[in-house]
């Protein structure tokens, strides 16, 4: 890595020429508790926030919240579903029954998932 600063003398100052370099991360389409964590960190916790932006990690923490929000969201629901004995059978016969469980499982597993991922 070339640690010299070159400069562009604008009027009768020089200035540094300061860039970040690429993130392959960047191009990500970020997911919801992806944009729940940078406004988190935007918001509540700038020294964080600026740390990994300047480290060029921003968008890679982003990411990996992203992916095991997601992750884990998805194994959440499927353990709260078996716990709670909501089945197929269920959703054919009690449709209604069925979304009112669901529902209160989704809710369950979002709130532990920002709780442990989002506001840490």
């Amino acid at each position: 890595m070339d640690s010299k600063i070159t400069y562009t003398k604008v009027g009768d100052y020089y200035m540094p020429n300061l860039t970040l370099a690429e993130s392959k991360f960047k191009n990500y389409q970020m997911g919801r508790y992806g944009r729940m964590r940078l406004n988190y960190l935007k918001n509540h916790k700038k020294a964080e926030y600026i740390i990994l932006f300047m480290d060029n990690k921003l968008y890679e923490h982003l990411y990996n919240i992203d992916i095991e929000c997601q992750m884990q969201f998805e194994s959440l629901m499927k353990q709260f579903a078996e716990r709670e004995n909501i089945t197929e059978e269920l959703k054919a016969n009690s449709q209604m029954e069925w979304v009112q469980k669901m529902n209160s499982i989704k809710n369950s597993v979002e709130e532990i998932i920002v709780k442990r991922y989002i506001y840490n």
